[in-house]
């Protein structure tokens, strides 16, 4: 099989490596890849950004590509499933009106109430001074949610009035998401613990991955703004057998049974952001692909082979596939630059990297990476993405930190405190 993996992130070179495993595959194509991903085992990066889909599709038809997994949101919101199938290819990923589960966060809301879906309190506006009143009569804290797509960059917890408004005014006035601002959405603040629910789905069937927890702020201790993520490790012990049992039939088949009814099937992957307390969870938000970084540990637990389960999504006939998981822990550790989420330079020569890849256990996805004269420089917000697998969560943060510690650039920034929270949980602290 030829495979073409769309998207140029830390998810993306995850998914060349898995797929690189399988002996089902002869050829992988990454459009556009990094600076790692054309060093995988049968992979080429081809120069055609995700979001070029009329590139994309002249490439696919010419190639013969026999699969297609497309990796980030944009891509999917504009859809190029459907313009993919249209012309006989086959693709991994929610259709477009499926996609606006993440697209939009109104859209999402609207689906969790009709499925009866367990989430925080909300008002929809698209005006700045009704948004205000709104934070005004219910107080801080409180959750700014850009509508639309903001690379995981759109989302305020604001622990203030004074935060809810400049997130406002961020939004609306000065237009800092452009489009994807022009509507808000305003939620009550949750408290309790995140983790995240992966699944894939073929629109009947939930078949659903590891555990696993982000770490969205870009500070120790969950402090500063939020980010695409820092880091994360799977299992995450906040997530009980139970729970978990319990998002499947609970979230999970009610959302895909929600959009069916409406005309929409849902193949692909259902994300859901999760908050727990005292063992009930909440929906934060849904997600229409494989996250970053959870994309990282939970496909290094992955035992089977991802290519039958991506054809079987296709096919809708995940009713007959299983799935084996490595029982070890993973943790990834993401190496961002420096003023990262915000402004950051780029161009840094990065060092160390063969080094960290040599320490046994651990595995270094690229993200914003890429080859200059044959070196690799920084070309993202999110650099890197340190990945371990060990016996137990103790050694295998260890051995993430160990391998951290070998690769360096100018103001390299990265949380010391990926996993801390899930030891602190196993000791019943």
């Amino acid at each position: 099989m030829k495979v073409l993996v769309i998207g140029s992130g830390g998810r993306e070179h995850a998914l060349c490596w898995k797929i690189a495993q399988s002996p089902l595959v002869a050829k992988i194509y990454a459009a556009p890849g990094n600076g790692g991903t054309h060093l995988e085992n049968k992979t080429e990066n081809i120069a055609i950004e995700a979001t070029d889909i009329k590139k994309l599709l002249d490439f696919a038809l010419t190639e013969k590509i026999d699969l297609t997994v497309v990796g980030p949101e944009d891509p999917l919101a504009a859809g190029i499933v459907d313009i993919f199938e249209e012309n006989g290819l086959r693709v991994f990923g929610p259709c477009k009106a499926a996609a606006q589960l993440e697209a939009s966060k109104a859209f999402a809301k609207d689906v969790m109430i009709k499925a009866g879906i367990p989430t925080a309190k909300y008002g929809e506006f698209t005006d700045y001074e009704s948004a205000k009143a709104y934070v005004h009569e219910h107080g801080a804290p409180i959750v700014v949610k850009a509508d639309g797509l903001a690379a995981g960059k759109g989302v305020t917890v604001a622990m203030t009035f004074e935060e809810a408004l400049r997130a406002l005014e961020e939004i609306f006035i000065d237009s800092v998401f452009g489009d994807a601002g022009s509507k808000v959405v305003i939620e009550e603040f949750l408290r309790g613990e995140e983790a995240s629910y992966l699944a894939f789905t073929d629109g009947k069937t939930v078949l659903p991955m590891v555990t696993s927890q982000d770490h969205k702020a870009v500070y120790d201790g969950d402090k500063g703004p939020n980010t695409g993520g820092m880091g994360a490790y799977s299992p995450a012990p906040v997530v009980s057998p139970e729970l978990f049992d319990k998002v499947t039939k609970e979230i999970a088949y009610p959302l895909i049974k929600t959009m069916a009814k409406d005309g929409i099937v849902f193949k692909g992957i259902i994300y859901a952001g999760l908050m727990i307390h005292n063992d009930k969870p909440k929906v934060l938000e849904f997600n229409a692909r494989f996250g970053d970084p959870e994309t990282q540990p939970v496909l290094s637990r992955l035992k089977s082979d991802i290519i039958p389960v991506f054809l079987a999504c296709t096919d809708q006939t995940l009713d007959k596939v299983e799935i084996e998981w490595n029982t070890n822990p993973t943790v990834c550790v993401v190496m961002a630059s420096g003023g990262y989420p915000k402004d950051y330079k780029k161009g840094y020569e990065i060092s160390g990297i063969a080094e960290a890849d040599k320490v046994e256990g651990v595995k270094v996805f690229h993200a914003g990476t890429a080859d200059r004269d044959g070196k690799t420089v920084n070309t993202g917000g999110r650099v890197l993405g340190v990945t371990a697998i060990g016996d137990t969560l103790e050694e295998t943060i260890k051995t993430a930190y160990k391998a951290v510690e070998k690769i360096h650039w100018t103001d390299v920034h990265y949380r010391k405190d990926i996993g801390a929270k899930a030891l602190r949980r196993l000791k019943g602290e």
